[in-house]
Protein backbone atom coordinates (compact mmCIF):
# COMPACT_ATOMS: atom_id res chain seq x y z
CA UNK A 1 0.00 0.00 0.00
CA UNK A 2 2.90 2.29 0.76
CA UNK A 3 4.74 1.56 -2.52
CA UNK A 4 1.36 2.36 -4.22
CA UNK A 5 0.86 5.69 -2.72
CA UNK A 6 4.62 6.53 -3.25
CA UNK A 7 3.95 5.50 -6.76
CA UNK A 8 1.10 7.61 -6.99
CA UNK A 9 2.44 10.29 -5.83
CA UNK A 10 5.37 10.26 -8.09
CA UNK A 11 3.23 10.40 -10.93
CA UNK A 12 2.00 12.96 -9.85
CA UNK A 13 5.19 15.18 -8.85
CA UNK A 14 5.82 13.83 -12.96
CA UNK A 15 3.05 15.61 -13.69
CA UNK A 16 3.15 18.91 -12.40
CA UNK A 17 6.89 19.41 -13.56
CA UNK A 18 6.21 18.38 -17.26
CA UNK A 19 3.30 20.92 -16.92
CA UNK A 20 5.11 23.49 -15.21
CA UNK A 21 8.46 22.75 -17.70
CA UNK A 22 5.89 23.50 -21.17
CA UNK A 23 4.37 26.69 -19.90
CA UNK A 24 8.54 27.63 -19.47
CA UNK A 25 9.70 25.86 -22.56
CA UNK A 26 12.27 27.98 -24.60
CA UNK A 27 10.77 28.84 -28.02
CA UNK A 28 12.29 27.69 -30.95
CA UNK A 29 11.21 30.24 -32.80
CA UNK A 30 10.04 34.00 -32.00
CA UNK A 31 6.93 33.89 -33.52
CA UNK A 32 6.20 30.75 -31.67
CA UNK A 33 5.75 33.38 -28.42
CA UNK A 34 4.44 36.61 -29.94
CA UNK A 35 1.09 36.46 -30.29
CA UNK A 36 0.58 35.51 -26.53
CA UNK A 37 3.21 37.96 -25.99
CA UNK A 38 1.72 40.46 -27.65
CA UNK A 39 -2.30 39.74 -25.92
CA UNK A 40 -0.37 39.73 -22.22
CA UNK A 41 0.80 43.74 -22.94
CA UNK A 42 -2.72 44.36 -24.67
CA UNK A 43 -4.94 42.92 -21.89
CA UNK A 44 -2.67 44.99 -19.12
CA UNK A 45 -2.26 48.77 -21.33
CA UNK A 46 -5.16 48.51 -23.10
CA UNK A 47 -5.38 51.66 -25.19
CA UNK A 48 -2.12 53.18 -23.88
CA UNK A 49 -0.52 50.50 -25.96
CA UNK A 50 0.87 51.81 -29.17
CA UNK A 51 3.29 49.82 -30.45
CA UNK A 52 5.73 46.37 -29.86
CA UNK A 53 8.74 46.01 -31.92
CA UNK A 54 10.97 42.64 -31.87
CA UNK A 55 14.61 43.65 -32.67
CA UNK A 56 18.18 42.12 -32.67
CA UNK A 57 18.64 38.37 -33.58
CA UNK A 58 14.86 37.38 -33.18
CA UNK A 59 14.37 40.24 -36.33
CA UNK A 60 17.48 39.17 -38.36
CA UNK A 61 16.70 35.56 -38.49
CA UNK A 62 20.30 34.38 -36.20
CA UNK A 63 17.88 33.14 -32.88
CA UNK A 64 19.39 30.36 -31.52
CA UNK A 65 16.82 28.28 -28.60
CA UNK A 66 18.01 28.33 -25.34
CA UNK A 67 21.15 30.20 -26.45
CA UNK A 68 19.38 33.55 -27.70
CA UNK A 69 17.37 36.17 -25.58
CA UNK A 70 14.27 37.80 -27.61
CA UNK A 71 14.76 41.89 -27.25
CA UNK A 72 11.38 43.95 -27.55
CA UNK A 73 11.01 47.42 -27.75
CA UNK A 74 7.34 48.06 -26.29
CA UNK A 75 6.31 51.96 -27.02
CA UNK A 76 3.51 53.36 -24.64
CA UNK A 77 1.65 56.79 -23.99
CA UNK A 78 2.70 58.93 -21.65
CA UNK A 79 0.28 57.89 -19.59
CA UNK A 80 0.72 54.41 -19.64
CA UNK A 81 4.73 54.80 -19.13
CA UNK A 82 3.38 55.90 -15.73
CA UNK A 83 2.34 52.71 -14.67
CA UNK A 84 5.13 50.58 -15.26
CA UNK A 85 4.07 48.24 -12.31
CA UNK A 86 1.02 47.07 -14.50
CA UNK A 87 4.01 44.69 -16.09
CA UNK A 88 5.60 43.32 -13.55
CA UNK A 89 3.88 39.89 -13.52
CA UNK A 90 4.24 39.59 -16.98
CA UNK A 91 8.19 40.36 -17.25
CA UNK A 92 9.00 38.03 -14.71
CA UNK A 93 7.08 35.39 -16.61
CA UNK A 94 8.50 36.24 -19.54
CA UNK A 95 12.21 36.24 -18.53
CA UNK A 96 11.30 32.59 -17.66
CA UNK A 97 11.15 31.72 -21.15
CA UNK A 98 14.45 33.31 -21.99
CA UNK A 99 12.50 37.19 -23.03
CA UNK A 100 14.67 40.27 -21.70
CA UNK A 101 13.15 42.79 -20.06
CA UNK A 102 11.45 44.69 -22.80
CA UNK A 103 12.70 48.67 -23.52
CA UNK A 104 9.87 50.54 -22.73
CA UNK A 105 9.74 53.99 -24.43
CA UNK A 106 7.64 56.92 -25.20
CA UNK A 107 6.92 58.73 -29.13
CA UNK A 108 8.27 61.61 -27.17
CA UNK A 109 11.38 59.81 -25.53
CA UNK A 110 12.64 58.39 -28.62
CA UNK A 111 12.23 61.65 -30.39
CA UNK A 112 14.28 63.47 -27.91
CA UNK A 113 17.17 61.00 -27.61
CA UNK A 114 18.23 60.40 -30.66
CA UNK A 115 20.65 62.74 -30.14
CA UNK A 116 21.85 60.64 -26.99
CA UNK A 117 21.80 57.25 -27.82
CA UNK A 118 22.45 57.61 -31.74
CA UNK A 119 24.40 54.17 -31.64
CA UNK A 120 21.95 52.39 -29.60
CA UNK A 121 18.87 53.49 -32.14
CA UNK A 122 20.40 52.39 -34.82
CA UNK A 123 21.32 49.10 -33.86
CA UNK A 124 18.01 48.38 -33.12
CA UNK A 125 16.86 49.76 -36.40
CA UNK A 126 19.15 47.67 -38.75
CA UNK A 127 17.46 44.66 -37.19
CA UNK A 128 13.92 45.23 -36.01
CA UNK A 129 9.95 44.41 -37.10
CA UNK A 130 6.99 45.70 -35.76
CA UNK A 131 4.74 42.39 -34.26
CA UNK A 132 1.61 45.18 -33.30
CA UNK A 133 0.95 48.15 -33.70
CA UNK A 134 2.61 51.49 -35.72
CA UNK A 135 5.84 51.80 -36.33
CA UNK A 136 7.92 53.83 -34.02
CA UNK A 137 11.24 53.80 -36.18
CA UNK A 138 10.14 54.35 -39.73
CA UNK A 139 11.11 58.12 -39.30
CA UNK A 140 13.80 58.25 -37.51
CA UNK A 141 17.20 59.62 -38.15
CA UNK A 142 21.02 59.11 -37.29
CA UNK A 143 23.24 62.17 -36.80
CA UNK A 144 26.24 61.18 -38.00
CA UNK A 145 28.33 63.74 -36.22
CA UNK A 146 26.59 62.73 -32.65
CA UNK A 147 27.45 58.76 -34.14
CA UNK A 148 30.66 59.26 -34.20
CA UNK A 149 31.33 60.90 -31.23
CA UNK A 150 29.51 58.16 -29.74
CA UNK A 151 31.58 55.06 -31.74
CA UNK A 152 34.63 57.01 -30.25
CA UNK A 153 33.33 57.24 -26.66
CA UNK A 154 32.15 53.29 -26.52
CA UNK A 155 35.52 52.14 -28.36
CA UNK A 156 37.78 54.04 -25.71
CA UNK A 157 35.50 52.92 -22.96
CA UNK A 158 35.13 49.38 -23.41
CA UNK A 159 38.97 49.58 -24.16
CA UNK A 160 39.44 50.68 -20.46
CA UNK A 161 36.95 48.08 -19.39
CA UNK A 162 38.93 45.16 -21.17
CA UNK A 163 42.01 46.00 -19.51
CA UNK A 164 40.54 46.21 -16.43
CA UNK A 165 37.95 42.98 -16.20
CA UNK A 166 41.16 41.14 -17.86
CA UNK A 167 43.07 41.69 -14.62
CA UNK A 168 40.44 40.89 -12.40
CA UNK A 169 39.58 37.53 -14.13
CA UNK A 170 43.14 36.20 -12.35
CA UNK A 171 43.47 34.39 -16.01
CA UNK A 172 40.78 31.80 -15.32
CA UNK A 173 39.27 29.90 -17.93
CA UNK A 174 35.47 30.15 -16.92
CA UNK A 175 35.89 34.09 -16.37
CA UNK A 176 37.74 34.57 -19.34
CA UNK A 177 34.87 33.24 -21.52
CA UNK A 178 32.04 35.25 -19.76
CA UNK A 179 34.65 38.24 -20.39
CA UNK A 180 34.55 37.30 -24.11
CA UNK A 181 30.87 36.68 -24.79
CA UNK A 182 29.94 39.97 -22.81
CA UNK A 183 32.28 41.88 -24.95
CA UNK A 184 32.43 41.09 -27.75
CA UNK A 185 28.39 41.47 -28.50
CA UNK A 186 29.20 45.39 -27.48
CA UNK A 187 31.92 45.32 -29.93
CA UNK A 188 29.67 43.93 -33.01
CA UNK A 189 27.45 47.11 -32.17
CA UNK A 190 30.10 49.54 -32.23
CA UNK A 191 31.35 47.98 -35.64
CA UNK A 192 27.73 48.40 -36.90
CA UNK A 193 28.13 52.25 -36.00
CA UNK A 194 31.62 52.83 -37.71
CA UNK A 195 29.85 50.84 -40.93
CA UNK A 196 27.36 53.13 -41.13
CA UNK A 197 29.19 56.27 -40.68
CA UNK A 198 31.70 54.65 -43.82
CA UNK A 199 28.45 54.66 -46.06
CA UNK A 200 29.18 50.65 -45.98
CA UNK A 201 26.55 48.09 -45.94
CA UNK A 202 26.02 46.20 -42.56
CA UNK A 203 25.68 42.37 -43.05
CA UNK A 204 22.79 40.38 -41.19
CA UNK A 205 25.25 37.81 -39.92
CA UNK A 206 27.69 38.77 -36.90
CA UNK A 207 30.99 37.16 -38.46
CA UNK A 208 30.01 38.61 -42.23
CA UNK A 209 30.28 42.19 -39.75
CA UNK A 210 33.78 41.27 -38.38
CA UNK A 211 34.92 40.51 -42.12
CA UNK A 212 33.22 43.73 -43.30
CA UNK A 213 35.08 46.01 -39.77
CA UNK A 214 38.62 44.04 -40.63
CA UNK A 215 38.43 45.19 -44.90
CA UNK A 216 37.43 48.66 -43.96
CA UNK A 217 40.19 49.33 -40.37
CA UNK A 218 42.81 46.71 -41.42
CA UNK A 219 41.99 44.81 -37.94
CA UNK A 220 42.74 41.58 -37.58
CA UNK A 221 39.21 39.17 -37.96
CA UNK A 222 40.60 36.58 -36.03
CA UNK A 223 40.43 37.09 -32.43
CA UNK A 224 36.87 38.77 -32.89
CA UNK A 225 36.01 35.98 -35.15
CA UNK A 226 36.81 33.00 -32.31
CA UNK A 227 35.50 34.96 -29.18
CA UNK A 228 32.32 34.69 -31.18
CA UNK A 229 32.57 31.44 -31.58
CA UNK A 230 33.30 30.58 -27.66
CA UNK A 231 30.65 33.27 -26.96
CA UNK A 232 28.08 31.36 -29.26
CA UNK A 233 29.59 27.67 -27.51
CA UNK A 234 30.68 26.36 -31.16
CA UNK A 235 34.20 25.81 -29.66
CA UNK A 236 35.81 25.71 -26.15
CA UNK A 237 39.04 26.59 -25.29
CA UNK A 238 41.70 25.86 -22.49
CA UNK A 239 42.45 28.53 -20.42
CA UNK A 240 46.19 29.36 -21.71
CA UNK A 241 44.46 29.73 -25.25
CA UNK A 242 41.52 31.73 -24.18
CA UNK A 243 44.44 34.17 -22.76
CA UNK A 244 46.35 34.25 -25.87
CA UNK A 245 42.83 35.05 -27.60
CA UNK A 246 42.05 37.82 -25.26
CA UNK A 247 45.73 38.98 -25.06
CA UNK A 248 45.49 39.81 -29.09
CA UNK A 249 41.79 40.71 -28.80
CA UNK A 250 42.70 43.80 -26.64
CA UNK A 251 45.58 44.80 -29.00
CA UNK A 252 42.87 44.82 -32.04
CA UNK A 253 40.37 46.92 -29.87
CA UNK A 254 43.54 49.51 -28.56
CA UNK A 255 44.34 49.88 -32.28
CA UNK A 256 41.01 50.28 -33.67
CA UNK A 257 40.56 53.02 -30.54
CA UNK A 258 43.30 54.83 -32.29
CA UNK A 259 41.68 53.99 -35.88
CA UNK A 260 38.57 55.84 -34.86
CA UNK A 261 40.10 58.60 -33.57
CA UNK A 262 41.77 59.79 -36.98
CA UNK A 263 38.54 58.81 -38.66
Amino acid sequence: MIKSLLRRIRTILKAEFEKRAKKIRTPQTPDEIIPEFTNDYQRIYGDDLISIVLYGSGARGAYIPRRSDLNFLIVLTEEGIKDLSKAFKVVARWRRRRVTTPLFMTNEYIAASLDAFPLEFLNIKQHYRVVWGKDPLARIKINHKRLRLQVEREIKGKLLQLRGAYLASRGWGINLVALASQSVIALLSIFQGILYLRDREIPHQRDDVIKAIATETGLAEEPFVRLLEVKEGKIKRPARVMKGLMKSYIEEVSRLAVWVDKM
